[in-house]
């Protein structure tokens, strides 16, 4: 349990939170580990020679990166309504019964759903930006090949697929915004 102070630091009261079966407590788990000891540990890190113990402030590029991610991100949401206000000129322009475009809609829609859990776990294997560059490139040929696919089934493959590559797009940029504010500056959701 703890106690917030006037400074939002948050203090240790007297009941101490109940460990596991290892001895390690909640808030043990949580705290950034040591770093390695060994012949590098003495030597400072590039990014820290010469430069405040703070945060580095976030840069104009930074900032252009991220409302990059931003746009991506609403291509591939503003992308479900297009397709879904323009099903009927789909359906005439493929032949398609009614039955066969609905799938054209919930094939992403299940792709996309089925990605964004899995997006975490790659975002760690292959970094945030790298992800997010595959995610926007595969989303952006998907795309082009839907706008020329001639027949529902392809259609319907090239849609689920697009829904696939482009569900990792969201949860990055929220991932993302969270990195310019500094941890005792976000919300109680973000702890």
């Amino acid at each position: 349990m703890t106690a917030i102070t006037n400074d939002d630091t948050p203090t240790a009261s007297t009941a101490n939170p109940p460990a596991d079966a290892g001895g390690e407590t909640a808030a043990s788990r949580l705290q950034t580990p040591p770093p390695p000891a060994g012949r590098d540990a003495a030597a400072p890190s590039p990014s820290s020679a010469g430069s405040s113990a703070g945060p580095r402030p976030v840069s104009t590029r930074d900032w252009l990166g991220f409302l990059s991610m931003v746009v991506g991100m609403f291509m591939a949401i503003l992308d479900i309504q297009i397709v879904s206000s323009s099903l009927s000129e789909i359906q005439a322009g493929l032949a398609a019964s009614a039955d066969e475009i609905s799938w054209v809609q919930t094939s992403y829609l299940i792709a996309e759903v089925v990605m964004i859990p899995l997006s975490g776990m790659l975002a760690r294997i292959l970094s945030t930006r790298v992800l997010f560059t595959i995610a926007a490139a595969g989303f952006t040929l998907t795309s082009v090949a839907c706008a020329f696919t001639s027949s529902i089934e392809s259609m319907i493959v090239w849609r689920a697929l697009q829904g696939f590559i482009g569900g990792a797009m969201i949860p990055t940029v929220f991932a993302t915004s969270l990195l310019p504010v500094p941890a005792g500056r976000s919300g109680p959701a973000c702890r």
